[in-house]
């Protein structure tokens, strides 16, 4: 796709994609989630797409900024301090780079989101 092109995000959308969240971060649930990246920026630090997941909970080390609008489903993310948020259906929150924590998928869950990850060398 021509970065001159809208890219345009239908949260109905069949997800191409599958992942299996690494045994080392799994702390229970489903493994696999499903995703479709809709946009990259010819530089690949700039992403949205749309991501699926079943229930499961897993440790996260963030290296990139993330905003996430919750399309169905619910979770909750909790940092290492105990912190958490949870977020339902119509929701948006942003993870910033270098969050450390816990996704947990309390029913399956589909989000919206854009991840800007900045080129180590800048």
């Amino acid at each position: 796709m021509s970065v001159t092109h809208i890219a345009r995000l239908d949260s109905e959308c069949t997800l191409r994609e599958r992942t299996e969240i690494a045994a080392e971060k799994l702390i229970h649930g489903e493994p696999m989630q499903s995703f479709a990246d809709i946009y990259s920026d010819p530089g690949k630090v700039f992403h949205v797409g749309i991501w699926e997941g079943a229930p499961a909970r897993w440790r996260v080390k963030y290296t990139e900024h993330e905003f996430c609008y919750i399309v169905s489903g619910s979770l909750r993310i909790t940092d290492t301090q105990g912190v958490s948020i949870y977020a339902g259906r119509g929701d948006s929150f942003v993870i910033p780079a270098g969050f450390v924590g816990v996704w947990e998928i309390l029913e399956r869950t589909r989000k919206i989101y854009v991840v800007y990850e900045p080129n180590p060398a800048q």
